[in-house]
């Protein structure tokens, strides 16, 4: 259910390296929290070329239940979005770990990378 490949952030968030774009990474939510979020209705995503700070709110998804933060899990630059979500924001739901991205990033400092979980022990946090 979490795959092998990813990095995650105990705010739910994967990070699958290299991203589409050279020295990028690309940002997702986990089937965990689009579960939890229920129907996905609105994304709201950083901009291109805007800053992101590890830990810090960078856009937020809207359900019919509630609206959520997305946390940024490196700091760096915007380099793409999922413009997709714009029209099809279900992707989400429907598609967690591909169609369902959210943006990439040029990591600032690559070494964030060595603090995020990996599969095993994100799911062991979630049984917690």
């Amino acid at each position: 259910m979490y795959p092998d490949d990813l990095k995650y952030t105990t705010e739910h968030e994967w990070v699958r390296e290299p991203g589409e774009h050279e020295g990028s990474v690309r940002i997702g939510i986990t089937h965990y929290a689009q579960d939890a979020l229920g129907d996905i209705v609105y994304v709201s995503l950083p901009e291109l070329g805007e800053s992101v700070t590890a830990g810090s709110t960078c856009g937020e998804l809207e359900s019919t239940k509630s609206v959520s933060d997305v946390y940024a899990p490196v700091t760096g630059e915007v380099v793409a979005r999922n413009d997709s979500l714009d029209t099809t924001p279900e992707l989400v739901n429907n598609d967690p770990y591909g169609g369902g991205w959210l943006f990439e990033v040029v990591p600032s400092d690559r070494t964030e990378l060595d603090g995020l979980l990996d599969a095993a022990t994100y799911e062991g946090s979630l049984e917690a």
